[in-house]
Formats: structure tokens, C-alpha cells, sequence
């Protein structure tokens, strides 16, 4: 049976388990993806995130067909009002100028809003999201810390214009994404010091590979209730078992797009392995013991969830039901005290 909770200082309720949509368009065709969001409310989830970015890979000729998809599922079943959808702005960078380069000033934050209501065929969004910071910081696994000298501060400009987005009724809250704890705590400050609208989420990657958000990020989250929506809970498949067991298809992700190499390491094979055997030992895929894992986490408001075949979309989405005992999590915390965060 699903388990819900609340979008922070709201009283939207959401399911533990989010449908993520990033392959839907590219790997996944529109009635793939219309398949996958009838089982997923039928299985009690009402949560979809989405992005005018998507399908990943990013590109120009395929940017925001995602959001059609989910548009015209909403427009054929008339299920707006069963669906929490959360949508983001895409950040600057090279990797996103086919989109706008105009970062998060004004007039993009109001552009990428009316782009999207267009896509998903609605007149408001639940939880819209800054993809990624808009100054150049580590984000996505990458370390070495360079001051970006260049950036201004904007954070109170954003908020300003996020503000009149919600008072026209364009969005009800806002969230952060592949943010860190400054960045987190300077929009805390600003909308404290100058009644702007507040964070309420924080979406980020999170997994047993993946557990720098606990350094410090998670103190953050639980004082200041801002929930983390926990993306790559299985680490592009790798926690699945498939690769390590050698049985990928052809079609997997990493299979197609190797370049997404963060969660392919040799430390990170390692360490899959190492969860895999605990898994097994204990009479669980390992796919329901990485997802049960992040849902058992207290700062974790949602996890985020995608699969490209329906089988892989129901083993995940029952994981809802798999609560780790203290001796799994103990033996899971052995593993990542000697490999730790292998795919920072």
C-alpha cells in the first residue's frame, strides 16, 4: 500500500514514490509513458516530476516532448486533479543553451512557466523547480571547488520573480535541484528577510552510492523542513543488479548513453556488489533494498522513481511496501564506511 506524506509547509499531499519522466520521448515512447502513469496512479502514486529539459539526453530537437507526453495523458484521462506535478527552469551552460541563455532572470523564469503550462496542458504547476544553480559551483558528482567569480548575486531577484508566478496562480511552490547547503541557506535567508516565497524542496541525487547529502545537506533539510526528492536512487540501473550480473539489454541506459559514466567506477561496481550479496542474503532484489533504503531516510519527502519497461516500474514502485531491518542497514553502513560515496 503506497505511503504519503507533505510537500514542506504545505498541505499537498504526495506519495513516498515520484514518477520521474526523463526518458519518456526518448527511450520511452508517448504510450509507454501514458502506460506507465496509469499503472502508477492505479498503484496509489500521484506525485510526476517533469522538466522543460527532458528527455535526457538533452537536445535541441527533443526538448520538452516529455511534458507532451504527460500533456496529453492529463488531456485523455482528465486526471489533473489526481496528479501533483512538479516541472523545472533548466539552469545556463553550454549543455542548455538550444533552450534560452538568459539563466533565471525574469523573463525566462516567466518564459520556461509558459512553455510548460503549454506542454502539460494545465494552468498551474504544484512544485516548480531551479533544475541547477545558475553560478557555477560542483554539482552532478563533480569535486575540486573553483569560486565562480564571475556570478552575481541574484538569489532575492529569483525569488522576486518566482513570487509573481505564484501570485498569478502559475505555481504553487518552489524548489531547488542539484543545489548545495550555501545555496540552500541563501534562499532560506532571503525569503526570511524579505517574506519571499520559501523553499520547500530540494531535489537531488541520493543512493547508497551516493550519500554526500548526509554531510551536511541533511541537517539542513530536517531543521529548516525542506524535503529532498531523492533522484538516481539506483544509480542509472547499476543498483539493479543487471550490469554486474551481465544481464543489460541492449536498450539499458548506461548501455546507450556511456558517457553517463558517474555510476560506473570500478569503486562503484565494488560496492554494488557488496549491496547485491546483502540483498541477496537477506531475500530482496537489490532493487527494493537501494529504493527502501532512500524511502526509510527521515529528510527524504520522495523518491524519485524511473523505469523504462513496466515490469521494472512495478518491482519499483514496491519497494513501498520492503522495510530494512537494523541488521541490513547495518550491514549496508559497513560497505559504505569503506567505499564511501563511491560515485560522488
Amino acid at each position: 500500500m503506497m505511503k504519503y506524506t507533505k510537500i514542506p509547509n504545505t498541505d499537498i499531499k504526495v506519495s513516498k514514490i515520484c514518477l520521474g519522466s526523463m526518458t519518456w520521448g526518448n527511450q520511452n515512447t508517448e504510450a509507454e509513458g501514458h502506460s506507465q502513469m496509469d499503472y502508477a496512479i492505479d498503484q496509489g502514486v500521484n506525485f510526476i516530476d517533469t522538466a522543460e529539459l527532458y528527455p535526457v539526453p538533452a537536445t535541441a530537437e527533443m526538448s520538452g516532448r516529455t511534458s507532451k507526453i504527460i500533456g496529453t495523458w492529463l488531456k485523455k484521462t482528465g486526471n489533473r486533479d489526481k496528479v501533483v506535478l512538479a516541472s523545472k527552469i533548466a539552469g545556463g551552460g553550454d549543455y542548455t543553451a538550444h533552450i534560452r541563455t538568459t539563466g533565471f532572470s525574469s523573463n525566462a523564469i516567466k518564459e520556461a512557466i509558459d512553455l510548460e503550462l503549454e506542454r502539460l496542458q494545465t494552468d498551474y504547476i504544484d512544485l516548480f523547480q531551479l533544475h541547477w544553480p545558475e553560478r557555477d559551483t560542483n554539482r552532478f558528482g563533480v569535486r575540486n571547488y573553483k569560486l565562480d567569480t564571475k556570478w552575481e548575486d541574484n538569489f532575492k531577484e529569483v525569488l522576486h520573480s518566482l513570487e509573481t508566478e505564484i501570485k498569478a496562480g502559475r505555481i504553487r511552490n518552489i524548489g531547488i535541484s542539484n543545489e548545495n547547503s550555501w545555496g540552500t541557506m541563501r534562499y532560506l535567508e532571503e525569503s526570511k528577510q524579505h517574506n519571499l516565497p520559501r523553499v520547500a524542496t530540494i531535489q537531488n541525487a541520493y543512493s547508497m552510492l551516493t550519500r554526500t547529502f548526509e554531510t551536511d545537506l541533511a541537517e539542513v533539510a530536517l531543521r529548516e523542513n525542506v524535503g529532498l526528492l531523492a533522484y538516481s536512487p539506483m544509480a542509472f540501473g547499476v543498483l539493479s543488479g543487471k550490469y554486474i550480473k551481465g544481464n543489460a539489454s541492449d536498450e539499458a541506459r548506461l548501455k546507450l548513453f556511456p558517457r553517463f559514466a558517474r555510476y560506473s567506477s570500478e569503486q562503484s561496481t565494488e560496492a554494488a556488489k557488496r549491496y547485491l550479496k546483502i540483498a541477496e542474503d537477506n531475500n530482496m532484489t537489490l532493487a527494493q533494498m537501494s529504493l527502501a533504503f532512500v524511502n526509510q531516510q527521515p529528510f527524504v519527502t520522495s523518491t524519485i522513481i524511473g523505469a523504462t519497461k513496466l515490469e521494472q516500474l512495478k518491482e519499483n514502485i514496491g519497494s513501498i511496501g520492503v522495510t530494512l531491518s537494523d541488521e541490513v542497514l547495518t550491514q549496508i553502513n559497513e560497505v559504505h564506511n569503506v567505499i564511501p560515496n563511491p560515485a560522488t
